[in-house]
């Protein structure tokens, strides 16, 4: 029997929220060798659901996509005119 380990995020980031998703979304498109099932979608809100058979690549791949969030909501707040 194969467990399988979730996350599931939801961000809301107000004006910033589409900017935030079109940088995370497209890193997550350009790592096929990712050992999770990641996925980022966009309506009001960021989803991303993470899926993995082993809860180090879970925990791995959602500090990472947190991180990136962080960065960049980080990186537009510091270009605020």
């Amino acid at each position: 029997m194969t467990l399988i380990f979730n996350a599931k995020i939801n961000v809301d980031a107000k004006e910033k929220t589409k900017a935030i998703f079109d940088s995370i979304h497209i890193d997550n498109q350009f790592y096929p060798e990712n050992p999770t099932k990641t996925t980022i979608s966009l309506n009001d809100k960021i989803h991303i659901s993470i899926d993995s058979e082993h809860i180090q690549h879970l925990r791995a791949n959602l500090n990472s996509t947190l991180r990136l969030i962080q960065a960049s909501y980080d990186s537009i707040e510091s270009v605020k005119i």
